[in-house]
């Protein structure tokens, strides 16, 4: 069988806070350590209303401390707006507390909006340019001590010392961290959820490419996909009617919480409204475990993928926390390599 993991982005749902979706995240990370999924990340998105964190490194912490063995990591920390000296310290600290359980998953994007993304950044030095690569080779120069001798950084000591930077993962919606990933021979995550990209393509120039490195000696790659799974298809149907609500919100830019099932089920969607719902189901696995099988074995067994990582957008907790119980029973089979 496939490995199965979790993506949370403590999703902040109607007639709730934010307060309780963090709370609702610890819980969620403690049942599904105990149904033995391999990993829990948390993502860093900004002034958006329906998520509630914005700093997975202070996530992590917290999870790891109410877990027992689920490894804990970001999905991702979104590299642009942060100083790969201050990302190496906390995902050091975070190792040295919990070792060999920690991961480090980097996106290129800055998980916000523009106005957002300059309040981040507009105290470090503005490049005007996307500075991704230059900013994942100084971390990894910093964790090597690979810069030249007379390089300033080459004297910098990263505490907790001793300590090594927890496994890295590029995480992207498109061929580019593919690419990237492989030729740094890095593990790789794909956002299956929302890309538009293929993910076979992905996913398999990322294996095919793969180059053995200091930081890993085989592809590992991570396909992430959002399941919302009930005992019966009709149920599934009901709780996922909030995800279709949400999602037509977002089309027209707007990012509040996650509706509840009865306003989305009295919602008057437009034709074209419903079009955009019925196009975006292609990334959205709906139904009973027997359906759910049915649906995303196929795209498994198509990208070749070494795990499978789960989200969820669901309004009501409970459910959620059921939804994660049936698909841990469902037994994907993991795909031929060879």
């Amino acid at each position: 069988m496939i490995s199965l993991s979790v993506l949370d982005l403590s999703f902040v749902t109607s007639g709730s806070t934010p307060a309780q979706a963090l709370r609702n995240t610890l819980d969620l990370a403690s049942h599904t350590d105990r149904l033995g999924f391999t990993r829990f990340w948390v993502a860093e998105h900004h002034n958006l209303p329906s998520v509630a964190s914005g700093a997975p490194d202070i996530m992590i912490g917290q999870i790891a401390a109410v877990t027992e063995r689920i490894r804990v990591g970001s999905g991702g920390v979104m590299l642009p707006n942060h100083a790969p000296l201050m990302v190496a310290e906390r995902f050091k600290l975070l190792e040295a507390l919990y070792p060999d359980r920690i991961d480090l998953g980097l996106g290129r994007a800055p998980g916000t909006d523009p106005v957002t993304s300059y309040a981040l950044r507009r105290m470090q030095e503005e490049r005007g340019r996307d500075d991704f690569l230059e900013r994942l080779q100084e971390l990894m120069l910093l964790e090597t001590k690979s810069f030249p001798p007379e390089h300033p950084f080459r004297r910098i000591e990263i505490m907790p010392s001793g300590v090594p930077l927890p496994p890295i993962w590029l995480l992207g919606s498109s061929d580019y961290s593919a690419h990237l990933s492989a030729r740094l021979g890095l593990g790789f995550g794909f956002a299956h959820h929302f890309a538009t990209h293929d993910a076979a393509d992905s996913m398999l120039s990322y294996r095919n490419g793969f180059q053995p490195s200091q930081w890993r000696a085989e592809p590992h790659a991570i396909l992430t996909v959002a399941i919302i799974c009930a005992e019966t298809d009709d149920e599934a149907e009901r709780l996922a009617s909030s995800a279709d609500l949400n999602f037509v919100r977002r089309m027209r830019g707007e990012f509040g919480p996650i509706p509840s099932p009865e306003e989305a089920l009295a919602y008057p969607y437009t034709p074209s409204e419903r079009e955009m719902i019925r196009r975006n189901r292609e990334r959205l696995f709906v139904g009973s475990p027997d359906t759910v099988r049915q649906k995303l074995q196929p795209l498994i067994d198509e990208t070749k993928a070494d795990e499978l990582m789960v989200t969820s957008a669901m309004h009501d907790h409970a459910a959620r926390k059921r939804s994660y119980d049936l698909v841990a029973r469902i037994g994907f089979t993991a795909p031929n390599r060879t």
